[in-house]
């Protein structure tokens, strides 16, 4: 998954970027190079390591003579952080929180319940750990605080999952947890009921009990939908 660059050609990026996921250009839309680093003032060069980033995250193609096309949506790596940061800065936020949200209740539990059977004892211990930094953080308006833990310790499932394809799910979920916090799609303190469903996951991991484990996080995600529905509807 591909991460913009600092400098000049991640300047351009981080106007270019959400401009095309908002839909600002279309797809079909033809960028020229040579006035976009005019616009930019930034040199050719740049312009076109700017590209390259874009072309990896297939948001746009390179057409010899015809110039730089937008891509149809559905074939955008919907799955590079990147390109759900921006989307979640958009018009379409409820809409990529959702579907999103959506995957993490298809993976999620069956990651944890994976976790119980795979996980090590230093995963675990690190799972204890985030879920108590979530408990630590969840009262006194300090969402910035808990979604580190948070973050934390959804990687930390994923991971003893012991599927390789799984983990690498880590940062689209850090992504959406940590959207939902930037744009305030969360409540001033988080619910308790979920905070204390994730020191059980912790538990139930622990203990082994992958039934549990599955189960409890299955009723996080369910919990996350809901409150969409009350905060992005």
């Amino acid at each position: 998954m591909s991460t913009p660059g600092r400098g000049l050609h991640g300047h351009v990026l981080e106007s270019l970027g959400p401009a095309i996921t908002a839909g600002e250009y279309p797809p079909g839309s033809v960028l020229r190079t040579d006035e976009l680093a005019q616009r930019f003032d930034v040199s050719r060069s740049v312009m076109r390591e700017a590209v390259r980033v874009l072309e990896s995250m297939h948001l746009v193609e390179s057409r010899r003579r015809v110039g730089v096309t937008v891509r149809p949506k559905a074939e955008w790596n919907v799955y590079d952080p990147q390109v759900i940061r921006w989307r979640l800065a958009g018009a379409d936020r409820p809409q990529q929180l959702r579907s999103l949200t959506v995957l993490r209740s298809a993976i999620e539990p069956v990651a944890a319940g994976l976790a119980a059977k795979f996980a090590t004892a230093e995963q675990c211990a690190r799972l204890t750990e985030c879920a108590l930094g979530m408990v630590a953080n969840s009262r006194g308006h300090q969402l910035e605080g808990y979604l580190v833990h948070d973050v934390a310790f959804h990687r930390v499932i994923l991971e003893a999952s012991g599927n390789e394809m799984f983990a690498r799910l880590g940062d689209v979920v850090a992504e959406v947890l940590a959207g939902r916090t930037h744009h305030e799609v969360m409540f001033e303190d988080p619910d308790p009921a979920a905070v204390t469903l994730h020191v059980q996951v912790a538990e139930a991991v622990r203990e082994g009990d992958g039934e549990r484990a599955e189960r409890l996080t299955r009723e996080i995600a369910v919990g996350a939908l809901q409150e969409l529905d009350i905060l992005a509807p």
